[in-house]
């Protein structure tokens, strides 16, 4: 029975790793260009200008034409924040499907009676019937109980590590798939507060320069300048901060569904040890 099942799920996860650095390689290009349209065409419309020409100061109140003024900075951020939110979408579906058909909680409940009563084939097709990563680990485990148990001249001690290996070797398989795309989150968290104040410095300095040329003193320009140049920040910090929730949000989930997994197959461990050990008493 192991046999067919491990190569076909070892088949899924190869398929789910593709399909995700797939998906990465081709969101994240797209996604610049999107935001080098929006930058450019969008918010840098002449409209939004005095004289309707963008090297002028946005029109009062206009917010495009002030990002715009951010400079080359903005379509970098914005990239930043649409994969922030994209990557979260894509670790929330992810996730849900891990979780598998129904609640975790009951599908384990349900699993746990069914080996503690040593009924295997109906733990089984609950597993089937859940599918996720938690019915692959229970599976895995479940499969191990099934070849130790037709083994003959090992002791009970070294059946049972056998099957608390193979189930903790499943949740190593489990948890690149459950983790990928994750450090992009955690990536966007880090740089996009660094990009930000990148981007203000650079208004700074262009300010004070553009100041300096003037001549005299202009508290409006400087102030205009200074307030286009923490347009970057801002945006960085809303950024980071999105991506900063959405990854611990995401490293908890993980956490639980690990749990929640790791609490069934130490019920099939401690119900392998105990019959087992009563057959050879």
């Amino acid at each position: 029975m192991k046999t067919t099942k491990e190569p076909k799920q070892k088949d899924t996860r190869a398929v789910s790793h593709k399909a995700s650095t797939l998906f990465a390689m081709i969101a994240i290009p797209v996604e610049l260009i999107i935001a080098i349209i929006i930058f450019k065409y969008v918010m840098g419309d002449p409209s939004n200008f005095i004289d309707n020409n963008p090297a002028n100061n946005p029109l009062t109140g206009n917010y495009l034409g002030t990002v715009y003024k951010g400079g080359f900075i903005v379509p970098i951020l914005m990239t930043l924040l649409m994969m922030v939110i994209t990557f979260a979408i894509e670790r929330w579906w992810t996730l849900k499907k891990a979780r598998g058909s129904q609640s975790p909680f009951r599908f384990v409940k349900a699993v746990k009676e069914h080996i503690s009563n040593v009924n295997l084939e109906a733990a089984k097709k609950q597993c089937d019937m859940q599918k996720g990563s938690i019915a692959n680990i229970i599976r895995a485990g479940i499969d191990k109980y099934e070849e130790m148990d037709k083994i003959q001249g090992l002791t009970v001690e070294k059946k049972t590590l056998a099957v608390q290996k193979e189930i903790e070797d499943a949740e190593g398989m489990e948890m690149p798939m459950l983790e990928r795309n994750l450090p992009i989150l955690s990536t966007c968290a880090s740089i996009g507060v660094l990009l930000g104040l990148f981007g203000t410095v650079l208004g700074m300095i262009r300010a004070f320069a553009a100041l300096a040329h003037a001549g005299s003193p202009d508290a409006t320009a400087l102030a205009t300048g200074i307030s286009e140049a923490l347009i970057n920040t801002a945006l960085g910090i809303g950024t980071s901060m999105l991506a900063i929730v959405f990854y611990n949000f995401f490293t908890t989930r993980i956490d639980r569904i690990i749990y929640t997994a790791a609490e069934a197959a130490q019920t099939l461990i401690r119900t392998f040890s105990i019959t087992h050990t009563e057959k050879l008493n």
